[in-house]
């Protein structure tokens, strides 16, 4: 029979370093988003994000994350509503873009608004248009869940993926 160990209460010290540690992460590919919202004066916000996933179908939700350190964690933060784009391949340069800081990330990017008021950037491979419903602060990020209010997509349209520090394009096995 075997014998149960108790359950630790905290997790041990990491015997690895945030760069071994970003390292590591960086081998799992990623889709890469943008996720967009307006701030409390309504200027767009929106940002590149590749810590997106789905947690339910029933209700639809999604879940992304953001570090305490950008500068649009209050807009986010204080808004009702924002979107998810999936991007598609040929959206690489939107990617990068909306990943600098100092530059005008909506400079002739083509978008309207949403049913809820997020701006919806064209050209996605999808959107998902959700309800601000909880926020977790964990570490050094916050973990956003929304409520899919409304989604789109564009069946066969190649998506963007991000693995070890490169963007790539879908190639069937």
């Amino acid at each position: 029979m075997s014998q149960l160990l108790p359950r630790p209460m905290q997790a041990r010290a990491p015997a690895f370093s945030s760069r071994e540690f970003r390292a590591a992460l960086g081998m799992f590919a990623t889709g890469v988003t943008i996720v967009t919202a307006r701030g409390a004066g309504g200027e767009l916000v929106g940002l590149t994000a590749s810590s997106f996933n789905s947690v339910s179908l029933a209700p639809p939700l999604v879940l992304w994350s953001l570090a305490h350190a950008a500068s649009v964690l209050p807009a986010f933060m204080a808004g009702s509503h924002y979107a998810i784009h999936v991007l598609a391949a040929d959206q690489r340069d939107l990617a990068e873009r909306f990943a600098q800081r100092g530059v005008d990330r909506w400079a002739g990017v083509q978008h309207a608004p949403g049913v809820a008021g997020a701006p919806i950037i064209a050209g996605a491979a999808a959107v998902f248009e959700c309800f601000n419903r909880s926020q977790y602060v964990e570490g050094d990020h916050t973990i956003f869940v929304g409520e899919v209010e409304h989604c789109a997509h564009r069946p066969g349209t190649p998506p963007l993926l991000y693995h070890g520090g490169r963007f790539y394009t879908e190639h069937p096995l």
